[in-house]
C-alpha cells in the first residue's frame, strides 16, 4: 500500500486530541463524542492491515522511512510483523472500550480525560509499530504521561501514591534501557536501525551486560516477580479505563520488548538466562496466585491474578520453542481480552456501588443477572476452561514448558488450580453468597454496557473455538525469532502436529 496506513494509525488520536482541545469544557457529550468518532474511526483503519497483510514471511509490512535526525542516523521508521500487527489491534479495540466505560463514569475534567486517552493510544500503537530505538523510547516514555495522570487525577483515594510510585518504578527501568540503546549505538556501527542492530554479533559478555539493561524496563513493566509491587496499587486506585489500559496493553509492552529486543539482539544472553526466566516466571506464577486468595478488594484480586497470568507468558516465551512462544504470544492477547473485561464488569458495578470491598457484596446474580452472566464467562476464561480463549493459551505454555523442561509444566499446574479457586471464590462470594442489603437494589446492565463487553465476548469464544484465526498471524514471525536465538524453531514440532491439528493450530 502506499497509503501511510501506519503513520494514520499513530497520528490519528494524536489529531484528536488537538480537535478536542479546542472545544469548550462545558461541551462535555460533544467531547464524548469526538473522542468515541477517533477511535471508531481508528479501529476502521486497522481493516486494511487485516486485509493486505502477508501471512507466509517473517519480514517487516506497511513499512514507513524518513529522515528525521540524519547527524545521529536517527530516522522516523515503523513497520509490522505477524507479532506486532495484534498487539496494534487490540490496542485500538481496547481504546473503544475504555471511551464507552467512561462514557457516565467520568464527570471532572472530561475534556482532559479522553485527550489523555487518546494520546495513550497514539503511543502505545507507536511503540508496537516502531522500528528506530529513538522512536521507540521516546513513545515508551511518552505512555507514561497519560497513565500517570489517569491514575494520579481520576484515581481513588490513594491515586497520588500509585502514580507516583508507578511513574518512578518504570522510568528508572527506563533509563537503565537508555543506557543499553547508546551502547548498542556505539557498538553497532552507530545506527538505531533496530532490523540492522539485529545482524549485529556481539561477544557474550556484552550480550549479557545489555540483556540485564533491558531486563530492568521491561521486567517492570511485564511485571515480573519481585518487580510487580506497583501493579496492585495502580490497578487499584486507577479508573476503570486506567485498569483496562494497564491489563490489556501496557503490561503487554515488557513482554513485548522480550520478544522485540532482547531475544534477536542478544540470543546468546538469552539462552543463557533461559533457566533464571523461567523460575522467576514459575515464582511470579504461584506466588500471584496464592496472594490472590487472601485479597480482599476485587481490583487487587484481579491486579494479583495478572502477575501470575503474566508469569505464564513469560514462561512460555523463555521456553524457547515454537509451542511455549506461540503460545504465550496468544496468551497476551487473551489476557488483555479477558482482564480487560474483567475490570470493565468490576468498573461497571463499582460505579454503581462506589466500594470494591468483597464482603460488600453478594447475591448478585438474582439483581444482575446480565452482569452475572457476562463476569461468568470471563471468570471461566480467566481459568482456562477448554472452549474459551483461556484455555489454548496455557495450553500450549504448558506443553512449551515442558518440552523444555518437565519440572516447569508441574510448577504452572498448580498455579492453574490455584487460579481455579481464587476466580470461582470470588464469583461465588460476589453473585452466590446471601443477599447483601446494600447492594440488594441494584439496577442491571444497561444497553451501552452490554455493547460494550460483546465484543470481548465475541473475542473470548471465537479464539477458543479457533484459535489459528490469531496463531496463523505469528507462525513467519516466531519461526524466524527462534531460529535467531536457537537455529532450530521446528522443535518437536512434527510429534505433536496431530494434536495441533485437532486443535485447529
Amino acid at each position: 500500500m502506499s497509503f501511510p496506513i501506519l503513520s494514520a494509525l499513530i497520528f490519528l488520536p494524536i489529531l484528536g486530541c488537538c480537535v478536542l482541545l479546542a472545544i469548550p469544557r462545558d461541551r462535555a457529550g460533544l467531547i464524548r463524542g469526538v473522542a468515541l468518532a477517533v477511535s471508531v474511526i481508528e479501529l476502521i483503519l486497522t481493516l486494511p492491515l487485516w486485509l493486505y497483510f502477508d501471512k507466509t514471511t517473517h519480514l517487516m509490512q506497511f513499512v514507513e522511512r524518513y529522515p528525521w535526525i540524519a547527524s545521529w542516523h536517527v530516522e522516523y521508521s515503523v513497520g509490522i510483523d505477524g507479532i506486532s500487527i495484534l498487539f496494534v489491534l487490540l490496542s485500538v479495540l481496547i481504546t473503544i472500550l475504555c471511551i464507552a466505560v467512561s462514557w457516565t463514569a467520568i464527570t471532572t475534567k472530561v475534556k482532559e480525560f479522553f485527550i489523555a486517552i487518546l494520546f495513550l493510544e497514539g503511543a502505545m500503537v507507536g511503540v508496537f509499530c516502531a522500528l528506530d530505538f529513538i522512536l521507540f523510547y521516546i513513545l515508551w516514555e511518552a505512555m507514561l504521561i497519560p497513565m500517570y495522570l489517569l491514575i494520579g487525577v481520576w484515581g481513588g483515594p490513594n491515586r497520588l501514591y500509585a502514580a507516583i510510585k508507578f511513574f518512578l518504578y518504570t522510568l528508572v527501568g527506563s533509563l537503565l534501557m537508555l543506557v543499553g540503546i547508546m551502547i548498542l549505538y556505539l557498538k553497532g556501527g552507530q545506527t538505531f536501525d533496530i532490523l540492522a542492530l539485529a545482524q549485529n554479533v556481539h561477544p557474550y559478555k556484552t550480550q549479557l551486560l545489555l540483556f540485564w539493561a533491558f531486563f530492568a524496563a521491561f521486567a517492570v513493566k511485564v511485571p515480573m516477580w519481585p518487580f510487580h509491587t506497583w501493579l496492585p496499587d495502580a490497578h487499584t486506585e486507577a479508573p476503570t479505563a486506567g485498569s483496562v489500559i494497564l491489563a490489556g496493553i501496557l503490561i503487554k509492552m515488557g513482554a513485548y520488548g522480550f520478544l522485540r529486543f532482547s531475544m534477536p539482539l542478544f540470543p546468546d544472553a538469552t539462552k543463557a538466562m533461559m533457566i533464571p526466566m523461567i523460575v522467576l516466571s514459575l515464582i511470579a506464577i504461584v506466588y500471584g496466585a496464592i496472594i490472590c486468595v487472601s485479597q480482599t478488594d476485587i481490583k487487587r484480586l484481579i491486579a494479583y491474578s495478572s502477575v501470575s497470568h503474566m508469569g505464564f507468558v513469560t514462561l512460555g516465551l523463555f521456553a524457547l520453542n515454537t509451542q511455549g512462544m506461540e503460545g504465550g504470544i496468544l496468551q497476551m492477547i487473551n489476557h488483555g481480552v479477558v482482564t480487560g473485561a474483567l475490570f470493565l464488569c468490576i468498573g461497571m458495578l463499582y460505579e454503581r456501588t462506589h466500594t470494591r470491598v468483597i464482603a460488600d457484596y453478594g447475591g448478585l446474580a438474582s439483581s444482575m443477572p446480565k452482569l452475572a452472566s457476562f463476569f461468568l464467562l470471563f471468570t471461566m476464561a480467566a481459568v482456562g476452561l477448554p472452549g474459551t480463549n483461556g484455555f489454548i493459551g496455557e495450553f500450549m505454555i504448558m506443553v512449551g514448558g515442558f518440552i523444555a523442561r518437565p519440572w516447569a509444566a508441574f510448577f504452572a499446574a498448580s498455579g492453574v488450580i490455584i487460579g481455579a479457586w481464587y476466580m470461582l471464590w470470588l464469583y461465588q462470594r460476589i453473585f452466590f453468597n446471601p443477599v447483601n442489603n446494600k447492594v440488594v437494589a441494584l439496577l442491571d446492565l444497561n444497553n451501552r454496557e452490554i455493547l460494550t463487553l460483546c465484543p470481548m465476548v465475541a473475542l473470548v469464544l471465537w479464539v477458543g473455538v479457533y484459535p489459528n484465526s490469531l496463531l496463523s498471524f505469528m507462525h513467519a514471525s516466531v519461526a524466524h525469532l527462534l531460529e535467531q536465538v536457537v537455529g532450530n524453531p521446528a522443535i518437536t514440532a512434527t510429534a505433536l502436529a496431530p494434536l495441533a491439528q485437532t486443535l485447529g493450530m
